[in-house]
């Protein structure tokens, strides 16, 4: 077998077990987060339930970053995936035995946060060990297409066995797709990282060694500095799209996954693009124009009427949504996985985790009042000019440094 062959065999192998995890995880996600939205109701409810899977990243990411390369990153990735597995295991047994209350979701959400917040940093970091340079931008826009396809099937699985199961009987997607993930990184010989062991730094040491990669690195500071203002509007909108489609459109849980469906379909569509380009050029301009472009589709999506064409609309623009939050991320990823040493990269993509799990809880506990009180329409008009603003000050301000 050639080398050639060899590595794109190892990343299918791990990119499918992925996909698979993924998909047993948007599928329960979906069916967690309408199961909240149609008991209470609430704005507020669903953003304690970001707030909850959020918060316990803000408070391990920096650790999961000096894990991912000072440890087995392939070790850590399957025990993250086995834990939330687990997890999930537990909380089923405990929800087919007992009328648990709606907080306990809040407690699983946390739970699961935590050993997502470990298990990304780390598998990010194995692709440069498994990936050629030159082929980044394209696998990683295979990875958004894998992740994409989950998205696209997740909310359907989700809501079919919602309509037809209880939650206890739900969250088996998520316990398969962990065996899934797992059994296939466990399968791929990941080729061994040399680390310089000569000396020993304290943790707060090691953390700021990631945050002097951004430091080094001013084009880079600038995008992911434009990232940290611009998510905290933006991130608190994922735990709101149940709401815009049950009480904005009033419209059923099948219609929130066709929502779903769109947005997976536009992050398909740009997957695929990226996937197939040979080379992709100024990454960073092509991120800042997916961050742009963000804002403006939120921004339209809070001003569609409360009718069913403003719900057909709506679908669209989060196809749109999709593809613009692809066109940030994947050239972002690969910059960083081209230009970050090896043995600073789990801490490199730690403090990208860092960035949305403190956005998301701070932009929830602005939000989630305000949307109480004038409606999540409103919200995601006043989000998405936000974003644009924010994006095109500092794009103006350091586009000669992009």
């Amino acid at each position: 077998m050639t080398e050639k062959n060899k590595w794109k065999n190892k990343f299918i192998t791990v990119a499918l077990g992925q996909a698979v995890s993924m998909l047993g995880s948007h599928g329960v996600q979906f069916a967690m987060i309408w199961w909240l939205a149609e008991r209470t109701s609430s704005p507020l409810m669903l953003g304690m339930s970001g707030l909850a899977a959020y918060l316990p990243m803000t408070l391990f990411s920096p650790a999961s970053g000096i894990a991912a390369d000072r440890f087995d990153r392939k070790f850590i990735s399957i025990f993250a995936d086995m834990a939330m597995g687990a997890m999930a295991l537990i909380y089923a047994v405990l929800l087919s035995a007992f009328d648990l209350p709606v907080w306990s979701v809040l407690v699983m959400l946390a739970a699961r946060g935590i050993g997502s917040t470990f298990q990304q940093p780390a598998i990010q970091s194995i692709i440069p060990q498994l990936v050629p340079s030159d082929q980044l931008v394209k696998t990683n826009g295979w990875m958004q297409m894998m992740s994409a396809g989950s998205f696209l099937l997740g909310p359907v699985i989700g809501a079919a066995l919602y309509a037809a199961f209880p939650m206890s009987v739900v969250l088996i997607s998520d316990i398969v797709g962990a065996a899934a993930a797992s059994a296939a990184l466990a399968f791929v010989k990941v080729p061994e990282l040399e680390r310089d062991r000569s000396e020993k730094h304290s943790m707060i040491a090691e953390f700021k060694e990631g945050l002097m990669v951004f430091r080094r690195d001013r084009k880079l500071f600038c995008l992911v500095a434009a990232e940290a203002l611009c998510m905290f509007f933006y991130a608190p909108l994922s735990s709101f799209y149940p709401l815009m489609t049950s009480d904005h459109f009033d419209l059923s849980a099948m219609y929130g996954s066709m929502v779903e469906l769109a947005f997976a379909v536009g992050m398909l569509v740009s997957s695929l693009i990226f996937s197939s380009l040979p080379k992709l050029d100024r990454k960073l301009r092509v991120s800042y124009a997916g961050l742009f472009g963000m804002g403006v589709t939120s921004a339209l999506c809070g001003m569609m009427p409360p009718v069913f064409a403003g719900w057909l609309v709506f679908a669209v623009l989060c196809m749109c949504l999709g593809a613009a939050g692809n066109a940030h991320t994947i050239p972002l990823n690969a910059y960083i996985q081209e230009t970050v040493e090896k043995e600073k990269m789990g801490r490199a993509f730690s403090v990208l985790t860092l960035i949305s799990s403190v956005t998301m809880p701070a932009g929830l506990l602005l939000s989630s009042p305000i949307a109480e009180k004038i409606g999540v329409a409103a919200w995601f008009l006043i989000s998405g000019i936000a974003i644009t603003v924010l994006a095109a000050a500092v794009l103006g301000v350091y586009k000669s440094r992009l």
